[in-house]
């Protein structure tokens, strides 16, 4: 399994993932997500890839996507996360997310701080992101249609 950046060249990809309106509720669609990537040049769009399937989706968001998660301005946002539906289950999003600090190190080396939002309704991901070693602190904000609980995953 592996994380790489989007590219142009991926859209077949993209096309195929499947994402559900309960998935909708919580989270942003590659699509809409990879549009706003192209807007926004802080926003980088992340597959992960189990050979050449992509199996997981998210968004990092450098500087002002942090600011209303963190005051760090050495943090970067994770959103827009999601597995294809046909793929959940399979333990993707816990090794995207075990991952990830490393991509992150690697790619973006000032970086000390993974933020990300989780809607209070969904105990799961929540679940998922403490196993993870993101870690609640008891910050809230608001979300597109619910609070939303910030965790935080600290880089050494």
């Amino acid at each position: 399994m592996r994380l790489k950046f989007y590219e142009k060249k991926d859209d077949h990809l993209i096309e195929r993932y499947t994402i559900t309106e309960e998935q909708l509720r919580y989270t942003m669609s590659p699509k809409e997500s990879i549009e706003l990537v192209k807007q926004d040049i802080n926003r980088h769009a992340i597959l992960v890839l189990d050979e050449d399937k992509l199996v997981t989706f998210f968004v990092l968001h450098e500087k002002e996507g942090v600011t209303p998660y963190s005051s760090n301005e050495q943090a970067i946002l994770i959103r827009a996360f999601s597995t294809d539906f046909y793929e959940q289950g399979k333990g993707y999003a816990k090794a995207a997310l075990q991952l990830l600090p490393d991509f992150v190190l690697t790619h973006f080396p000032t970086i000390n701080e993974l933020v990300l939002g989780v809607n209070l309704p969904n105990t799961a991901a929540q679940s998922l992101y403490k196993k993870c070693g993101f870690v609640d602190e008891g910050r809230l904000a608001t979300g597109l249609r619910t609070k939303i609980k910030v965790m935080s995953y600290y880089l050494s």
